[in-house]
């Protein structure tokens, strides 16, 4: 080459290299491009250059996801033109905008099949993989058939990259053409037993999405999926993990049995000598009781599901947080609570990822710890509330320190306690987490662990609330004030009197309200110290200036009063018309005395004394007086509520009946976790998270968890064995140990011959044939040197009948004990399985 043609290629060269890089460059680190006319795009796509179509195809599927489809429609024919070029990266492109457009023009996208068709063949497996992708993706039901032959090509294809995508095409096939679904169903058993991890990942997703019901494909493959489940990928992990889920309810009974229980042994013995002391029968049903009480009732495992669980401990150091989840989920709904607790370390980990998936992690950890809250005292730290929190990451949190509290020690309460106190008094904070903080005080007070002294000092520290000037923490308060009251009203007489006294201070009128239906409610408790008659006589000199809530409360307080006063001091009986009335019958009367008198009919009225007409009580007063008030007030409910509690206080008769409505005990609220309304849905779900927003019975297409099989509607187990493998570790095993004689001897015995065929037949590939093992063992128990096969040869022809049939019997007998061999050596292998 001439020195200035070798400098001008290398100028050229090096110019359109630097070109290139620069391109590449700009694209990485380019968020946005001009967009170029129409015109100027299809000289690109139609160029015989491969960096000018690169660039353009770049351009039109960059405006393809930011633009509707009509917008790039019109380039549709110059992109599949380049269908058929040789470079991968053009045909990912031409793939991609090909998927997005191919509905709007079937008939023009059936031009590249034959040419994505054509790649099935290709020496690339990466090439053949995406070929059978983009053919199973073009929504496009004319070519059904072409893609059921592409992917029966895939199934038996030497790459796994192609077999995976293969698997992933099932579902999108059937999707177009139902009626194809025994094939598909066909291909699909086939991968869900191949050898490799990373097709096996995508069979399960797709049989979970074409068939979740067909059960009866995963038994013979269950063993290889548990096995090859740490291998798979991660989607593949959460997709087999979600299949056994399934699969370990509907085909693993829940066996349960009672054992005596190691602490209470001593006990159950030291109780026997008191059974004479007592009658024949009460002494067995007491015996019978002690026996449940020293029993306690633990899970029998299958060894199947054994197998399982144990082959999802590797998983819980995922670097996926939802695979950390759908290991808490098996062992929580599959598993016993020694597997349960391997979770939790794992699972409060979760706490140090992102913001969002802190959040779902938080959700699932409370659900953990609503059934299982022991786990999660030594992880306290984790629970408390940090300054940059949100509110939907300290509310998790607050609720978390509460579900412990009952369970941690006396050290752990107190820290607890002074953190919730801590944000119930800060005033700077959000006010919402001040509310949520005296609501978390009571809900740890409110728990039946929770001892006196713990409940006494949350009171205290919620009492210190009522002189505060936020009327709202003030209403919280007294709100779960008036719940530890109520559990124990006799423990709290003294708080009742000094609730009455900061009623001049709350200026709420909730705050009010609470405080006034207090002092009604226990106001009968101590008769001696009864301050309910103090406190209406000084609510009423200010009723017209009170809100409606606190009105109705002191209307109801007079009734109460009211009703106390009866009850103590029970107003004389007047005379009975029964009493005035003649004993005897009107009839008698006529008959005597000939007609009726006067006063037969209408007794005369008792006279009144004028001792009687006497002032009313201080307390008949004040009631009175609050119904006259009541009279003339605006609100409707106040003044028939008033006329209820008139009418049913007016006649004597009904006191008691009164009494029973106003003064009957009311029963203790519980303040729940606010997380028991999703207690429900199932770990792991969107539907936990989404929680009732999401509709009564969670997300869309939420599935809830199968119910245990019964036992003995179980399918068999034997469906579950792995004849082929254990048939190969047999022969493999048995061949090993023998020595080159022995081996030479066996190649000459018919009867090896026979085990060599048998275990190379498609029959005993495929599962069939279960004998194989015993052939094998056969061998070992016949072993014939070289004299015994010449004198076998000499006496072959005088053979006879008796030893013929002395031969069948030893064979069937030899049968018998090859076929126990072959179990035993298959029992072995599912013990190293379990292992």
């Amino acid at each position: 080459m001439h020195p200035s043609n070798f400098a001008h290629w290398s100028l050229s060269t090096a110019r359109d290299l630097t070109l290139e890089a620069a391109r590449d460059a700009s694209n990485g680190r380019r968020t946005s491009t001009r967009e170029l006319p129409s015109g100027q795009l299809k000289k690109l796509l139609d160029s015989r250059s491969e960096r000018d179509v690169l660039e353009g195809l770049r351009r039109v599927v960059t405006m393809s996801y930011r633009q509707p489809p009509s917008q790039t429609l019109p380039f549709f024919s110059h992109v599949i033109k380049n269908v058929a070029s040789p470079s991968l990266q053009v045909k990912k492109l031409v793939y991609i905008y090909l998927l997005q457009h191919a509905e709007h023009e079937p008939d023009t996208a059936l031009l590249s099949i034959n040419t994505i068709q054509k790649s099935l063949t290709d020496t690339n497996p990466q090439l053949r993989a995406l070929a059978l992708r983009v053919m199973s993706s073009i929504r496009v039901p004319v070519i059904n058939q072409i893609v059921s032959l592409g992917i029966k090509r895939g199934v038996g294809d030497m790459s796994p990259y192609v077999r995976r995508a293969a698997a992933l095409a099932i579902p999108k096939c059937y999707r177009l053409d139902p009626n194809t679904e025994p094939q598909l169903l066909e291909y699909l058993s086939t991968l869900l037993g191949d050898k490799q991890y990373f097709v096996t990942g995508a069979a399960v997703a797709s049989f979970l999405e074409l068939c979740p019901d067909r059960l009866d494909l995963i038994h013979p493959h269950y063993r290889s999926l548990v096995s090859k489940l740490v291998d798979m990928d991660e989607w593949g992990q959460l997709a087999t993990l979600r299949l056994m889920m399934v699969y370990a309810r509907k085909c693993f009974p829940r066996r349960t049995k009672k054992v005596k229980k190691a602490v209470n042994n001593t006990t159950s013995v030291n109780s026997k000598p008191t059974k004479s002391t007592k009658g024949f029968y009460d002494s067995e049903s007491e015996e019978e009781e002690e026996q449940e009480q020293d029993m306690e009732e633990i899970v029998i495992l299958d060894p199947d599901l054994e197998l399982l669980l144990k082959g999802c401990q590797s998983l819980l150091q995922s670097r996926n947080a939802a695979v950390v989840i759908a290991v808490a989920r098996t062992y929580l709904y599959l598993g016993t609570p020694e597997y349960l607790l391997q979770a939790i370390g794992p699972l409060v980990s979760l706490l140090r990822s992102a913001g969002g998936i802190q959040h779902i992690a938080l959700y699932n950890i409370v659900q953990v710890c609503l059934t299982h809250p022991e786990p999660f005292v030594k992880y306290y730290t984790h629970f408390l509330v940090r300054s940059t929190d949100a509110p939907h990451i300290w509310r998790l949190k607050l609720e978390l320190l509460t579900l412990i509290f009952p369970h941690a020690q006396l050290r752990l309460q107190s820290l607890i306690l002074a953190e919730l106190s801590h944000f119930s008094h800060s005033g700077s904070l959000d006010p919402a987490l001040v509310k949520e903080s005296v609501r978390a005080i009571g809900r740890c007070s409110q728990s039946p662990a929770t001892s006196p002294q713990t409940s006494a000092r949350c009171l205290k520290l919620l009492l210190k609330h009522i002189g505060s000037a936020d009327t709202h923490l003030v209403a919280e308060s007294l709100e779960v004030i008036r719940h530890l009251i109520q559990r124990d009203p006799n423990a709290h007489r003294t708080t009742v009197v000094r609730l009455a006294k900061h009623l001049d201070a709350a200026t709420s009128p909730q705050a009010r309200a609470s405080i006034i239906w207090l002092v009604g409610e226990f106001a009968g408790i101590d008769p001696e110290n009864n301050i309910a008659a103090d406190v209406l006589r000084i609510l009423v000199k200010d009723f017209a200036d009170e809100a409606e809530a606190a009105k109705l409360q002191i209307v109801l307080l007079a009734a109460k009063v009211y009703v106390h006063h009866l009850t103590a001091n029970p107003p004389p009986e007047a005379p009975r018309v029964e009493d005035t009335k003649p004993s005897t019958s009107l009839l008698d009367n006529f008959q005597e005395e000939g007609g009726f008198r006067e006063d037969q009919h209408e007794p005369p009225p008792p006279s009144v004394e004028p001792q009687q007409q006497e002032k009313p009580h201080i307390i008949e007063a004040l009631y009175n007086y609050v119904l006259l008030l009541v009279r003339y007030d605006t609100s409707y409910d106040l003044r028939d509520r008033a006329r209820v509690y008139k009418a049913l206080l007016a006649t004597p008769t009904s006191t008691q009946l009164a009494s029973l409505l106003l003064l009957a005990p009311k029963p203790v609220p519980h303040i729940p976790s606010p997380s028991e309304t999703r207690k429900s849905y199932v770990l792991g779900s969107a539907s936990l998270v989404i929680g009732d927003e999401g509709g009564v019975g969670g997300l869309r297409g939420y599935d809830d968890l199968p119910k245990w099989v019964k036992a003995g509607m179980e399918p068999d187990p034997a469906l579950r064995e792995e004849s082929v493998s254990n048939t190969y570790v047999s022969a493999y095993e048995a061949a090993k140990n023998m020595s080159a004689a022995e081996r030479l001897d066996a190649a000459a015995d018919g009867s090896s011959r026979m085990t060599r065929d048998s275990m190379l037949s498609p029959r005993s590939l495929n599962g069939v044939g279960g004998d194989s093992g015993g052939v094998v063992s056969k061998e070992k128990q016949k072993e014939k040197t070289l004299d015994d096969w010449l004198a076998e040869e000499s006496g072959s022809e005088e053979t006879d009948e008796d030893e013929e049939d002395e031969d069948d019997e030893e064979e069937e007998t030899d049968e018998e004990e090859s076929e126990y061999e072959t179990e035993s050596e298959s029992g072995d292998e599912g013990d190293r399985l379990v292992k």
